[in-house]
């Protein structure tokens, strides 16, 4: 006899990607803007890059998108999330609340679906908040590459605990 899950539990926990509503979707991004900074990919070896150069649609004081209804059109490489793209794509960051919910994994203490506040994920360390060196439309495009950094694609220490 299977059992049904318990009806407290969170919709990220019982709910797949592809059924859920567009609130719900929408609500998983924990606003970090990880993936609104620039990648690169060497050609010969596939490996990515990450940048602390943000797109040209990124606020890097509020980390959210400028034109977010509009940023396919403005910026053509801007990849609108889907679940497949979340199961396939390799540079999501590990922090990313649509990569753990693919990976069956629940979400964070710092997300703010489990907080309740936006601002643990400053706390945490996961948000790219001061830490954004320019736009890529601010920069030579042949300066882009001396501006990877490694944090944007590892957990910050904070933000493996259960609290600050």
């Amino acid at each position: 006899m299977t059992q049904n899950p318990p009806k407290d539990q969170p919709f990220w926990l019982t709910t797949p990607l592809e059924a859920m509503s567009s609130e719900q979707w929408e609500s998983l991004c924990d606003g970090c803007g990880r993936c609104c900074l620039v990648k690169l990919e060497d050609e010969d070896t596939g490996r990515i890059f990450a940048t602390d150069v943000g797109c040209r649609l990124f606020e890097a004081g509020t980390c959210r998108c400028r034109d977010y209804p509009n940023r396919s059109q403005k910026v053509p490489d801007c990849v609108t999330l889907t679940p497949e793209e979340v199961r396939t794509l390799p540079w999501l960051p590990p922090t990313c609340g649509y990569r753990l919910v693919a990976e069956g994994k629940d979400l964070p203490w710092w997300h703010p679906l489990v907080s309740g506040d936006p601002e643990t994920v400053v706390a945490a360390g996961v948000s790219v908040r001061g830490r954004v060196f320019a736009n890529e439309d601010e920069i030579p495009e042949e300066e882009v590459a001396e501006r990877i950094v490694n944090w944007p694609l590892r957990w910050p220490r904070a933000a493996r605990g259960k609290g600050a």
